[in-house]
Order: structure tokens, then C-alpha cells, then sequence
């Protein structure tokens, strides 16, 4: 049978891989060692041209429906991995069928839940990091998505200011609906999710990787609240006394900071025109996100896009309130932003991302004042960040010899 590509371009260079050889035989100056999650299927890393790929055996019909799935999710502005292509068709040298190949690009920046635990999490942090998987199951019921195997071992983290970011990262047993879910779907997908991240939590306690104040079994109920809460905020109507429309921009505003936008609200008044039913229609996900971008270019996680258009908003304030808002973030950009990153010497630009980077720059910023008793200014917390904090950072690129690029398509990993 001949090798068969579905996705993949047919010039390119992921042909040169050995797919005539098992995964979990392939010579390892072919690989790149980053950190995998748990996994029933064989998974490897590969670079090729400074780009890192994931390539996952699975069989043939779970291929084609995780690759549909994958694609299908990507105009919804999911976050998801993003589906390269399908090698089908493979045989080893003497003819023997081998499993067919998933191909994703990898996230750059992402770790599993595993590697972000062996660093010994704080319980605060451990809540911010299933906050973010609360968020995105969130986000994909609200798209219509039922993903039948919620864990934290089918996602992917980024940090994102002072929170995390999730990316579903296994959609193999996921159903892809019109239109929001039913109750009893979203239940039984909650019911499932469950179940995984308690077992997930007490594998981490049993080999000493939990704090002793995160009990698994409370942990999984508070996700659920978690959820519940999140959930009711997006889609429940609220009823708004005649003196309390200032609550309608309150719900927006709480909308917005979670992430998604708001099209319009349905208004109904009773009888008596005395109270009033909002209910929002939220169309999708990134409010800020989209800002920084359609401002910049700048293409950063939803908390990070939100700080650094605060700096952004707060400089223009400051020197040219009354400029046009594009000139303004130009003026920024080029003034602010970007000596900040250009601060970091190259040796050093794989441990986190520019927005990330920008961010914490801002947060050392404020420690160091808050020690001095006035502002020290934003190139004295830069030297001081470059020198003092930043080398201490783990290497969030994870990718050995490829270049660290400005967060561009997310690329993600099986």
C-alpha cells in the first residue's frame, strides 16, 4: 500500500521522516526531547527546519476523526492544538502495516500538567493551573464541543500573566454539535472530567508531587464549582432592577474579563416596566487578545493581551492622549514593548515568551518599587529583571536549537 498524506503537503520536508520505522524506533537525533503528558498512544517530537512537530500512532479511524475535529475547531478560535496532517499507509521494509500518524505542530511554550507539578506547585498556583481547565471546558461547551475525555492529561499549559492558559491537546473522543450543548451532554462530560482529575491528583500525591494541603477529592469538586460558576456567568439572564442598570455593564465588564466578547443582550421588562431580564449573547472568546493584535500585531494570551493594553492605555494617557489610538500603541510598541524585549540577550530568550516576558517585567517593576518607597523606572527593573529573575526561569521553549520566535499560529503538540 502506498503512503497516503491527508493535509500534508505533498513537497513537504515531514516526507523525509523514517515512516517506514515505528515511533518508539525512531533515532533519536531525529527527536526533541520535551516533555510528554501520559499518553495510551506511542507520541514523539520531531524538528524539522527550527519547527517542532508531534506525531502521534493512532489507528487510521481515530486519525481522521481527531484531524477533522482539530480542523473544525480551529475557526471557532478554540484553544486547541493544530492539526498538521495524517500519514496513512505505512509499511515497515518487509512489508509489515504500521499505525497511522497524526501530525500536530507543537505548542511552543506549553508543558504538561506533570512537568508544571514536579516543580513543587504552591496551592494557590495548582488552583490558577485547573482554573484554566475549568475555563476551557467552559469555552468548548459553549461552542458545541463535547470532549469525552477531559483530564488534565489531553491538555497542554501556558502561562498567561499571572494565571495559565489551557489547550485541549487529545480530541480523539470528542463530538463537535450545533449550537451549545445539552444539559445532560455537558453533565455527563462534567461526570467524566470528574472522575479523570481525581484519579489524575491522587497519582501526583502518591508520588509526592501534590502539596499536602490539596486534597484530590475536594480539588475535583472545586473544579466543578469552578465551572459551575463560570458557566452560569456566561449564559444564565439575570434579572436588573430599574436602579441597577449599572449592573448590565457590571456583567459585560465580568464577561470581557474572562475572556469573551459580548454581540448584544436580550432585554425584556415586565408588566410593570420596574425590573429587566438581560441575558448576553456571547459570540466568542479573546476580547483582549484581539485588541492588542488589531492594535500591534501582537499576538498574546487573553491575561497577558489585557496587561500589557493596560500599559499600553495608561502610556497614551500619559504622552499622547489625544494622538489617533494606532499611532498611539505605534508610539508604544517601538518606545516601550519592544526595547524591553530587545533587553533580553539571546541566550536567554527560551525561557519565556516576549508577552510573558513584558508582563513580568511590569510585576518586578512595582516590587522594586514598593521596596524603594518611589518608581524606579521601567529600564532599572529591566536590568534588574534580566539580571536577577530571569535566569533562574526553567526553559519554557523546551526546544533545543530551535529558534524562539514571538508567539505566532499556536502550534501544539499530541
Amino acid at each position: 500500500m502506498a503512503l497516503s498524506l491527508t493535509g500534508l503537503d505533498a513537497s513537504s520536508l515531514l516526507l523525509e521522516l523514517p515512516w517506514e520505522v515505528p515511533l518508539e524506533h525512531w533515532p533519536p537525533e531525529q527527536l526533541v526531547p520535551l516533555p510528554r503528558g501520559i499518553s495510551r498512544h506511542t507520541v514523539r517530537f520531531v524538528r524539522v527546519k527550527g519547527r517542532v512537530y508531534a506525531v502521534k500512532e493512532v489507528g487510521r479511524h481515530s486519525a481522521e476523526r481527531e484531524y477533522r475535529l482539530l480542523r473544525a475547531l480551529e475557526p471557532l478560535d478554540v484553544p486547541c492544538v493544530e492539526a498538521v496532517g495524517i500519514v496513512d499507509g505505512r509499511q515497515s521494509p518487509t512489508g509489515e502495516p504500521l499505525e497511522t500518524a497524526l501530525v500536530t505542530r507543537h505548542l511552543q511554550f506549553s508543558l504538561p500538567y506533570r512537568a508544571l507539578f514536579s516543580q513543587k506547585l504552591r496551592p494557590d498556583t495548582a488552583v490558577r493551573l485547573l482554573d484554566a481547565l475549568s475555563l476551557l471546558l467552559v469555552r468548548l461547551h459553549s461552542e458545541g464541543f463535547y470532549w469525552g475525555d477531559c483530564s488534565l492529561s489531553n491538555t497542554l499549559f501556558r502561562r498567561d500573566a499571572s494565571e495559565f492558559a489551557a489547550y485541549l491537546v487529545d480530541a480523539e473522543t470528542g463530538e463537535l454539535h450545533a449550537g451549545r450543548l445539552s444539559n445532560g451532554q455537558r453533565g455527563h462530560d462534567l461526570h467524566v472530567a470528574h472522575g479523570n482529575l481525581i484519579g489524575e491528583l491522587m497519582d501526583l500525591q502518591a508520588g509526592g508531587l501534590l502539596d499536602e494541603d490539596l486534597d484530590p477529592f475536594e480539588t475535583g469538586d472545586q473544579v466543578l464549582a469552578r465551572y459551575g460558576s463560570l458557566w452560569s456567568e456566561l449564559t444564565a439572564p439575570e434579572d436588573v432592577g430599574s436602579g441597577d442598570r449599572h449592573r448590565i455593564a457590571a456583567r459585560v465588564r465580568r464577561l470581557n474579563e474572562l475572556g469573551f466578547d459580548v454581540e448584544e443582550l436580550t432585554v425584556v421588562t415586565d408588566g410593570s416596566g420596574t425590573t429587566v431580564r438581560i441575558a448576553p449573547k456571547v459570540v466568542d472568546a479573546g476580547h483582549h487578545s484581539r485588541r492588542l493584535l488589531h492594535l500591534t500585531g501582537l499576538d498574546a494570551e487573553e491575561n497577558q493581551a489585557r496587561r500589557l493594553l493596560n500599559d499600553l492605555d495608561a502610556y497614551r494617557v500619559r504622552n499622547s492622549a489625544e494622538a489617533d489610538e494606532q499611532i498611539g500603541a505605534h508610539d508604544w510598541l517601538s518606545s516601550v514593548f519592544t526595547p524591553v524585549v530587545d533587553a533580553v540577550p539571546r541566550e536567554l530568550r527560551g525561557k519565556l515568551e516576549p508577552a510573558q516576558v513584558f508582563h513580568e517585567v511590569l510585576e518586578h517593576r512595582w516590587y522594586l518599587s514598593e521596596q524603594a518607597g518611589s518608581d524606579v523606572g521601567l529600564e532599572h527593573a529591566v536590568r534588574s529583571y534580566v539580571a536577577d529573575i530571569l535566569p533562574g526561569k526553567p526553559d519554557e521553549a523546551a526546544v533545543l536549537g530551535a529558534t524562539v520566535r514571538s508567539r505566532e499560529t499556536p502550534e501544539g503538540g499530541s
